[in-house]
């Protein structure tokens, strides 16, 4: 992470509750390295064992990533930067619109046939995501399903996911059945939420 990076993201972070009087002792780690190790490993999609040697051990970056990830900090800190990017592109900084639409991927063989299907107006064997996006093409909500599944109940969940205010727009095909929505109608006629 540079140095503009980091002045950026700091102020974003949640201060650590020993710096707040609250108890506890000082982290071993600077919250820097430990992103940027985070960072690395979604980056080059590496197992937490194969951390590099330049970052703090791979037990501490985990063990700092799921903390953040039980108290939903991770979503928060990614609805804080969005809201940022969003103000600095004159937008204001809770969307009111947004897009949503699925994907079928294939899934390895590793994958468990609990959680993977067969979408066969594709023919893909594997998972579905189903994203929500605002207008700047910033992310809002991501479910996972398998391939198998039909894309109302999922879609749903996804919308719940985006902020409040958001009014999400889909393909007609995916509410076929909403009385708003047809087959024929084009992108994007029908209200989602």
């Amino acid at each position: 992470m540079t140095d503009a990076e980091w002045a950026v993201v700091r102020p974003l972070l949640p201060v650590p509750a020993w710096l707040r009087g609250r108890g506890g002792q000082p982290e071993a780690y600077c919250h820097r390295a430990m992103l940027d190790a985070i960072r690395s490993l979604v980056d080059n999609g590496i197992k937490w064992r194969a951390t590099p040697g330049d970052f703090p051990p791979w037990d501490r970056v985990y063990a700092f990533f799921r903390r953040w990830r039980e108290q939903v900090l991770v979503r928060e800190f990614h609805d804080r930067l969005r809201d940022r990017v969003r103000q600095e592109a004159g937008r204001d900084p809770q969307p009111t619109a947004g897009v949503i639409d699925s994907q079928s991927v294939k899934a390895d063989a590793v994958v468990g046939a609990d959680s993977r299907g067969f979408d066969g107006g594709k023919l893909v064997n594997g998972r579905k995501r189903h994203v929500v996006v605002d207008t700047l093409g910033l992310l809002l909500g991501v479910v996972v399903t398998a391939a198998d599944t039909g894309d109302r109940t999922p879609c749903r969940s996804c919308c719940d996911k985006s902020p409040a205010r958001t009014t999400c727009w889909h393909w007609s095909g995916l509410m076929a059945a909403t009385p708003a929505a047809s087959w024929s109608t084009a992108w994007p006629r029908s209200r989602w939420c």
